[in-house]
């Protein structure tokens, strides 16, 4: 694995939200994911079933690029990176 692709998923902020029932799972990783930068990523665990089907298509739905699901055994680490700012035309 190269040295940018370690670094492009340095996570600039954690989650735990094992234990969190839907849909609060996805408000609280959204409610995150707006007070971080943009560009920045987010490492949010969540509980197998429902959590890790539900959150990461929502989180898809809202504009957000769901960059790794990785299975940890017993709970699943996801990497959410938050979009770049869009220029506007004023």
């Amino acid at each position: 694995m190269s040295g940018a692709t370690v670094s492009n998923l340095l996570p600039d902020a954690h989650l735990d939200l094992r234990g969190t029932p839907c849909p609060i799972n996805f408000v609280r990783t959204k409610l995150q994911l707006e007070r971080m930068a943009p560009g920045s990523l987010l490492e949010v665990w969540l509980d197998p079933g429902e959590p890790i089907e539900q959150v990461p298509d929502s989180l898809t739905m809202e504009g957000y690029t769901v960059e790794q699901i990785e299975d940890r055994s017993d709970f699943f680490a996801i990497s959410i990176r938050r979009p770049q700012l869009e220029h506007s035309a004023c």
